[in-house]
């Protein structure tokens, strides 16, 4: 019995037992016999009475034991009826989504500032040309972000972005395609166009001239060499031919050629006449409904809020009066402009929070001011060089609208942050934009904001997408180095190029050329195949629950630890980069899981394989390279129709190769090969016209399965080209070894004498048997050399004699068969 201690009280006769629960019992001593009373009477020696005290001491204490261990036992049972005490397992702590941000360029925990609602504003297009690439690499991104805070972390979104109707570039455009238009109705003579092109490329010349930016320099320089070889062929036939057609041909292949002088040129001349401000709003209107049919095409999910310029310039107006009204911005020459200085001195406010190395950059500044306004006049109404257009006073030619300065319009940077602010207010969660725009756009954006709130903390998180490269070199529309979005969609579908950026990380370098492709294209075709195969298993007949052996404990177990693995690199920044090398990786367990059981002829887990499927699908979904409502892979058919197709064709499909598998078994066994091919005809040429892939497996039933029917013919071209390769490798390795085989034959007729006769340009003299003993410059050969050439003659001696031995033998057949 545990603890427990029992005791004789010898003073007063009573024992006193100490249990567990720490009660004292009292036991009193039992009255003694009437016999004892007698022996009492005696006196004893000591060590008797002591003796029988001890021996009744022992028996009551044995009996006091066995007591309180029954009682001791009854305490633990009632304790048993009760429930024990409960502990929660120590498990693991929640990883925190962390996002890379541009202000403290490092990877911070992401907390909104409003519980799970998320602010966010995003810099749009400046709407003056077609879209291209560059713009793909930002707005593509963003939507990947997006998609994954919104449809994975659960963050409730609203995202906001502008559309820049308003600016230098968009003014410069409209005007310039505006005088050439009405250049071109003109209908100028040859004569007149050469002598045009010829007054517009000599500033073009002194451009070129003074460009010390060598890609730049390049770009010009590419131009005027195209011009000057149109110009000189136009020149010719002025000059000579009478074919009036082919004039025109050259007159209009000159206009397009020389577009950028002579627009240039035309602008320098007749820009400030311009008054039409209809032709600054139809530009921005046409190129701003390119841009959504291209992010449309892109399958990048349309803003929340989609706001302009030209439709805020009260709020514009607004805040910049209220700059003014704090002391951080200053009129001068009917224009207003930010005083960074005085900004970047006051405690509570630092300027250049993104690239505070780059305060003080004069070109970068000059180029965030705009074409049209890094005139000297214009240059010289600032205080300070570093000090930024907040508006700007209308000069002839430009779109103008009222204000408390004079007509005027806004500043670039000024118009983002009226409209995040107007529409996400005086502090934003998440904002973002492209990589070169950090430095002087967003700096400016955060100073122009926070001096208007009065606060530090405007942006919260500032996310920049990585650059774009095009097969390695710089991606730059001024360089006229671009691919459209529209070219890139005419050679890879939006799928592919979306997965081609899922496949890198959103905030680094990008190139975009054929080996990034390729791999984009190699991973949709795994993991559709995949797909494509799951749906196959999926559809043949199975029992509802397989028990799980070895194989499905181990493919669920990786199953966890993939999904696990895309948690945390979600979590990582959003590393979309190492998601699909986890979602890569599920898929090929999957396949090492499949092949195990085709292998051993048992039927595969439906429900594990469809679970695993789904949840491929659905990450997909989340990154948007998936539309459409299939549990289970890519649409097939176009996302309008793939819903039903799938479910309508397939019964019947399925029905065709199992009669067509019966009817090769049958043919194989009659050994009837025209059948034999007709049945792979119709699996090699006719399926593949119709979208379908048939594929046998020796042993096993036929596997159907719907794919994009250009997607198969260019695997049956892959096929015909491979199959035509090696055939033409086959040909040729039999070619080499009968050309190898004819050397050797006339090798062997070749007499030993005759050897190195022939190779006078080694050797000068030569022995009666046609041994040689001098070199070309008449020095007798080494001992060494002619050890060397010996074993060769001695060679060429045996397979001589094999020679003329084989010729023996077939001479005495011929004249067998003649005597015969």
């Amino acid at each position: 019995m545990r603890d427990l201690l029992a005791c004789h009280h010898q003073r007063h006769d009573t024992f006193i037992v100490n249990f567990p629960t720490r009660r004292q019992v009292h036991f009193l001593q039992l009255p003694t016999t009437h016999r004892d009373h007698q022996k009492r009477r005696h006196v004893q020696p000591m060590a008797v009475f002591q003796r029988q005290c001890g021996q009744r001491v022992a028996v009551f204490r044995h009996r006091l034991n066995r007591f309180a261990l029954q009682m001791a036992d009854q305490e633990q049972a009632r304790r048993k009826r009760t429930q024990p005490t409960w502990a929660p397992p120590g498990g693991s702590s929640a990883t925190p989504l962390k996002l890379y941000n541009s202000l403290t360029r490092k990877k911070e925990v992401f907390v909104p500032q409003k519980g799970r609602r998320v602010g966010w504003y995003s810099c749009g297009p400046t709407v003056y040309d077609t879209s291209h690439m560059g713009h793909a690499r930002s707005y593509i991104s963003f939507d990947i972000l997006r998609r994954v805070m919104q449809d994975y972390f659960n963050y409730d979104v609203l995202y906001a972005m502008n559309i820049t109707d308003i600016d230098d570039k968009i003014i410069r455009r409209a005007r310039q395609n505006h005088l050439l238009e009405q250049y071109v109705d003109k209908k100028p003579s040859q004569k007149q166009l050469l002598e045009d092109v010829q007054t517009a490329m000599q500033p073009y010349r002194e451009k070129l001239e003074k460009e010390t930016d060598p890609d730049k320099k390049a770009m010009l320089q590419r131009i005027t060499n195209k011009v000057e070889e149109t110009v000189s062929k136009l020149e010719q036939v002025t000059e000579s031919s009478p074919d009036a057609s082919k004039g025109e041909e050259l007159k209009k292949a000159l206009v397009g050629d020389a577009r950028d002088p002579l627009s240039e040129w035309l602008d320098s001349m007749h820009g400030s006449e311009v008054t039409d401000n209809s032709i600054f709003t139809k530009l921005p209107q046409y190129f701003e409904a390119e841009f959504h049919k291209d992010m449309e095409a892109l399958n990048v999910l349309p803003a929340d809020v989609l706001t302009r310029v030209s439709e805020y310039i009260p709020e514009v107006i607004e805040y910049v009066q209220t700059i003014i009204d704090k002391g951080y911005g200053y009129e001068s020459n009917k224009s207003v402009y930010f005083d960074t200085t005085k900004f970047d001195g006051a405690d509570s406010h630092f300027y250049a929070k993104l690239v505070p190395e780059a305060f003080g950059d004069s070109k970068a500044m000059l180029e965030g001011e705009g074409d049209l306004s890094i005139s000297q006049d214009r240059l010289s109404e600032k205080r300070s060089t570093t000090d930024f257009a907040l508006w700007k006073a209308s000069k002839p030619g430009e779109p103008s609208w009222d204000s408390p300065w004079g007509m005027g319009r806004p500043g670039w940077h000024i118009e983002c942050s009226v409209m995040a602010s107007c529409i996400l207010g005086g502090s934003l969660d998440i904002h973002t934009g492209g990589y070169d725009l950090k430095f002087p756009h967003h700096d400016n954006e955060i100073a122009q904001a926070e001096a208007y709130y009065d606060n530090d903390h405007w942006v919260r998180y500032f996310l920049h997408s990585g650059h774009l490269t095009i097969e390695g070199c710089k991606m730059s529309k001024s360089l006229k180095n671009f691919i459209t979005i529209q070219e890139a969609l005419s050679k890879y579908s939006s799928r592919q190029l979306r997965l081609g950026f899922l496949l890198h990380s959103w905030k680094d370098t990008l190139d975009y050329s054929s080996d990034t492709m390729g791999t984009a294209v190699k991973y949709e075709k795994m993991i559709n195949e995949f797909f494509l195969t799951v749906k196959d298993v999926l559809r043949t007949d199975a029992p509802p629950f397989l028990k799980w052996d070895k194989p499905e404990l181990q493919l669920a177990e990786r199953f966890q630890q993939r999904k696990e693995g895309v948690h945390q690199a979600l979590c990582d920044n959003i590393d979309t980069r190492a998601t699909m090398d986890q979602m890569r990786e599920l898929v090929s367990d999957s396949n090492v899981y499949l092949k195990e059981k085709r292998d051993a002829r048992q039927q595969p887990d439906h429900a594990l394989l469809g679970d695993i499927a789904t949840y491929l699908t659905r990450m997909l979904k989340i990154f948007g390279a998936i539309e459409g409502e299939e549990l289970i892979g890519f649409p097939v058919g176009g996302t309008s129709q793939a819903a039903n197709l799938e479910e309508t064709v397939m019964p019947y499909l399925s029905t065709m190769a199992e009669f067509r598998d019966k009817v090769r078994q049958v043919a194989r066994q009659e050994k009837a090969k025209e059948i034999l091919q007709l049945c792979d005809g119709l699996r090699d040429d006719v399926l593949p016209q119709l979208g379908v892939r048939l594929e046998d497996h020796e042993g096993l039933p036929p596997v159907v399965k719907l794919v994009d029917k250009e997607t198969l013919l260019k695997e049956r071209e892959e096929k015909i080209k491979i199959e035509e390769e090696k055939r033409r490798q086959k040909e040729e390795k039999q070619r080499k070894q009968q050309e190898l085989q004819a050397a050797k034959e006339a090798k062997r007729r070749i007499p030993p004498s005759e050897l190195f006769l022939k190779d006078t340009d080694k050797y000068s003299n030569f022995d009666d048997t046609g041994f040689p003993t001098h070199d070309k410059e008449g020095k007798e050969l080494s001992k060494g050399q002619q050890k060397k050439l010996r074993k060769l003659y001695d060679a060429q001696e045996k397979l001589y004699g094999e020679y003329l031995k084989s010729q023996e033998q077939q001479d005495g057949l011929i004249n067998g068969a003649e005597a015969k």
